[in-house]
This record gives structure tokens, C-alpha cells and sequence, in this order.
């Protein structure tokens, strides 16, 4: 479970909660304060107000524990791979003990397989290098998933297919996600939950299907200005 009641430097108003094993849709236009949220959580900003995972206190008040404490699997747009490091040891470096065939493992389950793991990413597409993230962001057995943007830089048929790769990662992982996007068919096809955000506050959250359905909610009203 995530609990967070969020003041971040824009300042951001949130109060969210994500219980295990689902997924929640950021949603809103630039801007709005949907990736600061994310770093906030993850540690990467300062902020106020409290954030909890699984019962642990990350975040109370001012006072926090410092980001690599936190046990985050966070991808940025552009997955922020290592350029020096090869696919594997991308992910064997997020592994609190480096161990080999536990990083090839996750590297399949993402599709990666043979010759290309040992590639940097320099040698790799956008889509596997995004594949790579997710796996590198699974290595530290995460108590939480936050997904910035991931697949914003890759073509439609990529972007199904990584959606596709989220989705057995949903499987494999009983971890809370928060996923920022502006693709609603990513939303739809991942999100349990959604909240819509604007002006650095969440106006609006509840059941993606629901907010998605009604074409008088916050989220729908945006998409028509």
C-alpha cells in the first residue's frame, strides 16, 4: 500500500492510496506537478507531508529517509540507463547482491535474451532500452513502482508491446505502481485507479474505468478543451 499526503516544491497537494498489487494512472496536463509527485516519493525531491509504504513512515513532515533507502523501481522517460554498462549489468547494479542468472531472468521476462544483453545502450532501440528499465527497476525487489513517462519516445506498436511487458511485470510483482501518463489507452489498459491532476493538486481520483467512462469527469472535460 502507498499512503501519501504530499506537499512537493510547487507546492503539490495529494492525498493518494494505492493498496497493493494495483496500478494508478497520473493523469493531467504538463506541468501539473504528475513527475515532481513521483520524485517526491521516491526521495529525489524535498517535500512535505507524509508518504508511506507498506506501513513504513518514508516521509513525515520535513524529515524523511534519504532516497536510497527507499525501496523505489523508478523509470524515467528514456528508461536513464548507464551509457557505460551493458544491459545486464544495468540491472545487476540496482540488485542489493549482484547475482547473475536472477538479472538474465528478468531480462527474459522483459524479452531480452542472447546477444543483446551484453550491448549498451547506445547499441540498443528505445524499446529495449525501456525493457532493460523495467527490468533493472524489478532488481531491487521494489515495495513500490513509480513510471514516468516510460513510453513517450517509442512508436505505437512498441508502445503496445511494452504495455503488454507492464502487464505480466503487474504479474510478477505484488508491488504498488504509479504511472504517469498522457495515454489513455495506457491508462486503460494498466490502470486500476486514476487521478487527474492540474495546477499542482489531484482534482480528481477514483476507478480508471469509471473516470474514463464519464464524459462529465475532470479527466474527460481536459481531453475536449
Amino acid at each position: 500500500m502507498v499512503d501519501l499526503s504530499a506537499a512537493a516544491p510547487l507546492p503539490i497537494v495529494a492525498r493518494l492510496a494505492v493498496p497493493a498489487g494495483q496500478t494508478l494512472a497520473l493523469v493531467g496536463p504538463s506541468g501539473a506537478g504528475k513527475s515532481s509527485l513521483l520524485k517526491a516519493i521516491a526521495g529525489l525531491l524535498s517535500a512535505s507531508g507524509i508518504v508511506q509504504v507498506d506501513g513504513e513512515r518514508w516521509q513525515d513532515g520535513a524529515s524523511g529517509l534519504p532516497a536510497w533507502r527507499r525501496r523505489v523501481g523508478l523509470v524515467l522517460q528514456g528508461g536513464g540507463l548507464f551509457p557505460h554498462l551493458d544491459a545486464l549489468a544495468n540491472v545487476m547494479i540496482a540488485q542489493a547482491h549482484p547475482d547473475r542468472q536472477a538479472a538474465l531472468a528478468l531480462l527474459a521476462a522483459m524479452q531480452l535474451e542472447g546477444p543483446v544483453v551484453q550491448r549498451r545502450p547506445a547499441g540498443l532501440s528505445g524499446g529495449e532500452q525501456m525493457r532493460v528499465a523495467l527490468a533493472r527497476a524489478l532488481a531491487r525487489d521494489p515495495a513500490v513502482l513509480l513510471l514516468d513517462e516510460p513510453f513517450a519516445a517509442v512508436d505505437r506498436p512498441v508502445r503496445r508491446a511494452l504495455i503488454a511487458a507492464v502487464a505480466r511485470l503487474r504479474q510478477a510483482s505484488a508491488a504498488p505502481m504509479i504511472i504517469v501518463t498522457h495515454d489513455l489507452d495506457e491508462a486503460a489498459g494498466i490502470a486500476d485507479l486514476c487521478a487527474f491532476m492540474a495546477d499542482g493538486q489531484v482534482v480528481e481520483s477514483g476507478p480508471a474505468a469509471v473516470m474514463l467512462a464519464d464524459s462529465g469527469s475532470r479527466l474527460n472535460r481536459w481531453l475536449a478543451d
